[in-house]
C-alpha cells in the first residue's frame, strides 16, 4: 500500500470514529449527570478521552506521512508511537480521575438511585464500541497503523467500562445503590490497565524492542541465501509501518568485490519478498577470516 492511500483509509476510520464518539460520549455524561449515574458519567468521561485520543491518531497520521528529510532521515512514522504513547497517558490520568471522584461519592454517602435512562445508553455504548472496535482494529492492522491499532484498543476498553456501568446501574435499580460508584471504580480499573499496556507497548517500541518472531523470520531468510555463512550481527527498527534493518554477514575470503555485491543484492531482494513494510536493508560482508579473529577476541575478553 502506498503512503497516500495508507493515509486516505486512516483518514477515513478516524473521521468516522471521531464523530461517534463524540456524540456517544456527550449523550452518556448528560444522562449520567441527568439520571444520577456516577458509573455511566464515568464512562461518557472515558468517551471524551477517545475524542482527544482520536484527534491525537488524527495528527499523528498527518506528520508521519511527511517525507524523510535531513532531521528526520528515517521518515516521520515514529509519531505514530508517540500517538499510541499519549494515549496511554491520557488513558491512566483518566483512570484516576474517575476513582477519585467515585471514592469521593462514596465517602460522602451521595448517592442517589439512577433513572432507567442509564441502562438505555450503556447499552447503546456496548454495540457501537464493540463495533467501532473491531473496525478501527481491522484497518489498523491492514494498513500496519499503531495509533490506530491503540485507538481500537481504546474502543475495547470504553466497551468493557460500559458493561461494568451497566452492571452497576442495574445493581442500583436493584436497591443497591453503592453498586453504581462501585461499578465507576470497576470501569476506572479498566482504563488504567489498558493505559498502561498501551503506554508500554509504545515505549517498547520507541526503544527498538525486537520483534522474536520478525527477528527469527529475518534470519531464516538470511541464513538460507547462497553465499552466505552466517551473521554476524542483526539489527531491526521500526518506524511507524516502515522496517529498517543492519546485518553484518559472513561470506568466504576468496569472493570478489563484485560476487559480494551480488550476494547482497539477493539476500537484500530475499528478504524483502518474505517480509512487507521494509523500506531499507544495509547489509556489511565480513569475510570469514576476518570474523574467526573478531570471535576469538571476543572469547578472549569473556575469559578475562
Amino acid at each position: 500500500m502506498n503512503p497516500e492511500e495508507r493515509y486516505q483509509s486512516s483518514k477515513k476510520v478516524t473521521l468516522v470514529t471521531l464523530t461517534v464518539n463524540f456524540i456517544l460520549s456527550i449523550a452518556k455524561v448528560l444522562v449520567g449527570f441527568i439520571c444520577f449515574s456516577q458509573a455511566i458519567v464515568a464512562d461518557g468521561i472515558h468517551s471524551i478521552s477517545d475524542v482527544i485520543s482520536t484527534l491525537a491518531v488524527w495528527i499523528a497520521i498527518r506528520i508521519s506521512r511527511e517525507p524523510a528529510d535531513r532531521e528526520h532521515p528515517y521518515g516521520h512514522g515514529k509519531v505514530e508511537t508517540i500517538a499510541a504513547k499519549f494515549i496511554g497517558v491520557l488513558l491512566f490520568l483518566t483512570g484516576l480521575i474517575i476513582i477519585k471522584g467515585s471514592i469521593m461519592t462514596i465517602i460522602n454517602n451521595d448517592i442517589k438511585e439512577p433513572g432507567v435512562a442509564n441502562l438505555w445508553i450503556a447499552l447503546i455504548s456496548i454495540i457501537v464500541k464493540e463495533l467501532m472496535y473491531r473496525y478501527t482494529y481491522k484497518e489498523g492492522e491492514r494498513i500496519n497503523n499503531k495509533a490506530l491499532i491503540a485507538d481500537a484498543q481504546h474502543h475495547r476498553s470504553d466497551s468493557l467500562s460500559s458493561i461494568a456501568a451497566l452492571i452497576g446501574v442495574i445493581g442500583a435499580k436493584l436497591g443497591y445503590l453503592i453498586a453504581d460508584p462501585v461499578a465507576g471504580l470497576v470501569v476506572a480499573l479498566f482504563i488504567l490497565h489498558m493505559g498502561y499496556e498501551i503506554f508500554m507497548e509504545a515505549v517498547n517500541e520507541l526503544m527498538d524492542k525486537v520483534d522474536d518472531e520478525l527477528y527469527q523470520q529475518i534470519r531464516e531468510v538470511v541464513c538460507t541465501s547462497e553465499g552466505i555463512i552466517d551473521i554476524r550481527d542483526l539489527r531491526v527498527r521500526s518506524h511507524g509501518p516502515d522496517i529498517f534493518i543492519d546485518l553484518r554477514v559472513v561470506v568466504e575470503d576468496e569472493l570478489s568485490v563484485v560476487e559480494g555485491h551480488k550476494i547482497s543484492r539477493r539476500t537484500e531482494e530475499r528478504i524483502k519478498d518474505s517480509i512487507s513494510n521494509i523500506q531499507e536493508i544495509l547489509i556489511h560482508i565480513d569475510p570469514i577470516t576476518v570474523h574467526k579473529e573478531l570471535q576469538q577476541r571476543r572469547d578472549q575478553k569473556l575469559d578475562v
